[in-house]
């Protein structure tokens, strides 16, 4: 296994180019990535066919949690993670076994809006995924930052998570450590809009028939256009801000 490891320890962007596992991309990598027509997206299961057939991908948080930890990396921040879908059948998405079995911090803002966001914070609960509400006291939910969902303990600094992580290590959990920040309050998405492009966009995918790993990337690409843009907004504020969270946390880590 071929891996290519940049930064250290703090705030990472990672894919798969050429067969290599790339931890830490630079300008260059990053441009491939949003811009070659043969990147398709990777998780843990793709890995190994990705690597032994010299594909291209970029990670899931799934993904992105297996590499990172081997890499010595101890947090990491996203946009949101995956989780429980919509719908009758059992569909869980593959970053949250992956969170309950990898000793990592990670930053993000709840759970993608489009899931089931009770039975994803239930989820955590049964396989003992501590929910950190940073500087809030209730789950967010990506574009908004209101759930209704429960935390398992506020922190309002990066010591204090420093302190969680530490302890938890001490124990020997094995789980993640799930640190939830609210978008900005100046980008968050009204609720009564949100819940109407969120509707909206559920039925363009029934109607589209679109269902799977294909069924989110849609969603938040419709809701991009249905909001004239600003969910999109909201994202890129709060994977800056979740980033910035990652950044400090890190930093206090590493004085440890």
């Amino acid at each position: 296994m071929k891996l290519r490891n940049g930064w250290n320890r703090s705030f990472q962007s990672r894919a798969v180019l050429d067969g290599q596992l790339c931890v830490g991309l630079n300008q260059q990598q990053i441009g491939e990535v949003a811009n070659r027509d043969d990147i398709r997206k990777l998780s843990t299961r793709d890995l190994a066919v990705a690597v032994a057939r010299g594909g291209n991908g970029a990670t899931t948080v799934a993904a992105t949690l297996w590499i990172a930890h081997r890499a010595g990396i101890r947090v990491f921040a996203t946009g949101g993670i995956g989780g429980v879908h919509r719908g009758a059948l059992p569909d869980v998405s593959a970053d949250l076994p992956e969170l309950a079995r990898t000793p990592m911090i990670v930053v993000c803002s709840g759970a993608k809006i489009v899931l089931d966001l009770p039975a994803t914070r239930e989820w955590l609960e049964t396989y003992g995924i501590t929910v950190v509400g940073y500087g809030c006291d209730e789950m967010p939910a990506f574009y908004s930052r209101q759930s209704g969902l429960p935390i398992d303990v506020r922190c309002d600094s990066p010591e204090e998570v420093r302190q969680l992580f530490r302890t938890q290590r001490e124990l020997g959990i094995e789980s993640a450590l799930l640190v939830t920040v609210p978008v900005p309050v100046e980008a968050e998405v009204p609720p009564e809009i949100l819940n109407k492009i969120l509707d909206e966009s559920l039925c363009d995918a029934k109607d589209s028939h679109i269902a799977g790993r294909e069924l989110t990337p849609f969603l938040l690409a419709r809701m991009a256009e249905r909001s004239a843009g600003a969910t999109l907004r909201a994202n890129i504020a709060l994977l800056e801000n979740n980033a910035r969270v990652a950044a400090q946390i890190a930093s206090e880590l590493s004085q440890t």
